[in-house]
């Protein structure tokens, strides 16, 4: 037999302890009596529910106006909501809420926790009170084993009491416990026990006196999805522009028995139903009617694995994780939406309120730390709050797009929330609609100084004065600049002539024609001179000007180096042709003008150095 896990030992150790405590616990002061209490517990899911059915009479002769319920600790701990409907009559009719309080009798076990439900009115002496009791409890169906293979199904242990517990008499009870279907490993069996199909029913047992407790444990097959999100943030964002819109951003985990060994996907594809049957591929959210641009993602991005459904009633989406869960596993996600403000919120009293529901839309989903924002408009002020049961309340600031003191937030924190605790809760304020156009109002002036900014750059003058040192600087700067472009241009030009003496000498020794050369060389020397006339007042201008100290060594080496470079070039042309007037032979020639040929070829190489480097000013 497979031993019981740490958390039945200890459930187990407390209910011996308790039953102790019970045995010699007093009879309540109040003379009521339950002629009947029913008890139907729904073990169908992972989050257990007991509706319990009393018929209460009053057999004292003092009207009694409370009701006391009773439950053990360890029961007590994992209650999430409990509700009571009341009536007065012996036909049962119409029934109306009841507030409810822990309270601390005195002469009672330390075991045992108390609730006191107010009655509308005094129950009178031989008046009869109908009294519908809904509890809803969390983490009380515990897997068993702890840890399942893939292929296995889970078993999960539910612990309770045959008996009704109450500080009051019993006279009739009876106890009906509806499981999920499948297998029932085993239960604690009782006289008037009976399991049929997926009902177990105890009872009826009669003339219980007050504080009968019988351990009763029920071991069977449960593979609904065991859904717990660790946390839930839900933001619900208004805009009086016409839109709620909600984004919820869910931690969820399977919170069954744990996966053991290997997970193989191949198995889980060709038979997931046996091959996973204790796993869950897919969530169904229930959202208003009218809902609109829903979106479900995660931090890779939108994931397409859903389904939605909608009609004039409601919105369902189907959201399917990127992977099975198995126990133990777990995976987050978000999903979004928008409603019509106009479904949502309403006016009243000069105040406007937010009227929608509390918890999420998940079905059967039980959420450990829920946190609600609301995101107020900005200019929201004399916030009040109105929740159907305790939450922890605290206020933010969030700034938006475009907002100058920012947005108030509301933020209420509840945990262990189930699907009963979707009920709806209010957010009222105060809100002027000129308000509304503050951002719209921001966007206008804003663009409106953009344009003007605009109109009066393309009509300012940018220029720098002419006055101011900078404009004067750049001026000469531009003069220096152009002189020596004219420079430059000059011994191009001197270059050119020195090329067309080149020419002659290369047709003289072609032709032999000795006078085209003499005339060609008396011309060039006569454009020499006439450059050489351009020139002068080129320099004198550079040499005068104060920013040119950098370029006028350079300008004045070039100008020596060219009147250096005309010398050598006439003197070798002058060689040439006497040369031919006297019939000299070619070599001749050559030795003679050797040494003025390596000085004119050095000289040009120069004068073409330092143009280059003046033209990079």
């Amino acid at each position: 037999m497979a031993t019981p896990p740490p958390l039945l030992r200890r459930v187990a150790a407390a209910i011996l302890l308790l039953l102790v405590s019970l045995a010699s616990a007093p009879a309540a002061r109040a003379d009521l009596v339950i002629t009947r209490a029913d008890r139907k517990v729904d073990l169908t899911s992972h989050i257990v529910r007991v509706l319990t059915s009393l018929k209460v009479e009053n057999s004292g002769p003092e009207p009694v106006s409370q009701f006391l319920l009773a439950f053990p600790n360890v029961q007590a701990k994992n209650l999430a909501a409990i509700r009571a409907f009341g009536t007065e009559g012996k036909v049962k009719g119409a029934s109306t809420l009841l507030p409810i309080e822990v309270v601390q009798p005195s002469g009672v076990p330390p075991e045992l926790t108390f609730f006191s439900a107010s009655l509308s009115k005094a129950l009178e002496e031989r008046k009869t009170l109908h009294l519908d009791v809904l509890t809803v409890f969390t983490h009380s169906v515990q897997p068993f084993p702890e840890e399942i293979t893939q292929a296995e199904s889970q078993l999960v242990v539910y612990q309770d009491s045959a008996q009704y517990l109450s500080p009051y008499p019993v006279k009739v009870q009876t106890l009906s416990i509806r499981l999920p279907g499948g297998r029932v490993e085993s239960y604690t069996k009782y006289p008037n026990a009976k399991l049929s199909d997926s009902e177990l029913k105890y009872g009826p047992y009669e003339d219980l006196p007050p504080f009968s407790y019988s351990p009763m444990v029920v071991h069977f097959e449960n593979n609904n999805p065991f859904a717990v999100a660790k946390e839930v943030i839900r933001e619900i964002e208004i805009s009086h522009w016409g839109n709620v819109q909600i984004t919820e951003h869910y931690n969820i985990a399977h919170g069954g028995a744990k996966l053991k060994g290997e997970f193989s996907r191949i198995d889980y594809q060709s038979r997931p139903y046996i091959r996973g049957v204790s796993s869950f591929r897919h969530l169904i959210a229930r959202l208003p009617p009218r809902a609109h641009s829903i979106y479900y993602r995660d931090e890779i991005g939108n994931i397409s694995t859903s389904h939605l459904w909608s009609d004039s009633k409601k919105t369902q989406l189907e959201v399917e994780p990127r992977f099975p869960l198995f126990g133990g596993w777990q995976t987050t996600f978000t999903i979004g939406y928008g409603l019509p403000l106009q479904d949502f919120v309403f006016s009243s009293d000069g105040k406007r309120f937010l009227n929608i529901t509390f918890g999420s839309p998940m079905e059967e989903i039980l959420i450990e730390k829920l946190i609600v924002k609301v995101v107020l408009p900005e200019g929201s002020k004399d916030i009040e709050v109105s929740v159907p049961f305790p939450t922890k309340q605290g206020q933010e600031v969030k700034y938006s797009h475009l907002d100058i003191a920012g947005r108030p937030v509301v933020v209420l924190e509840k945990p262990d929330v189930i699907p009963e605790h979707n009920l709806y809760f209010q957010v009222h304020y105060r809100f002027n609609n000129i308000s509304l156009f503050r951002e719209p109002m921001m966007l206008i002036t804003g663009f409106f100084l953009l344009f003007m900014a605009c109109i009066v750059y393309m009509h300012t003058d940018m220029s720098i004065s002419k006055n101011s040192p900078s404009y004067l600087a750049k001026a000469q700067w531009d003069e220096i600049q152009s002189i020596i472009q004219q420079i430059q241009a000059v011994f191009d030009q001197s270059l050119a002539v020195h090329d067309k003496l080149e020419a002659t000498l290369r047709d003289l020794s072609r032709s032999g024609d000795v006078q085209s050369c003499k005339a060609a060389r008396k011309a060039a020397d006569a454009q020499f001179k006439e450059l050489a006339k351009e020139l002068k007042p080129l320099l004198t201008s550079l040499q005068s000007s104060p920013q040119s100290y950098q370029i006028w060594p350079k300008v004045e080496e070039l100008v020596t180096k060219e009147r250096d470079l005309q010398d050598k070039l006439m003197t070798r042309h002058s060689t040439v042709v006497d040369s031919f007037e006297k019939k000299l032979r070619g070599q001749d020639v050559e030795n003679r003008i050797a040494v003025q040929q390596q000085k004119v070829a050095a000289l040009r190489q120069e004068v073409e150095s330092l143009l280059e480097y003046i033209s990079e000013i």
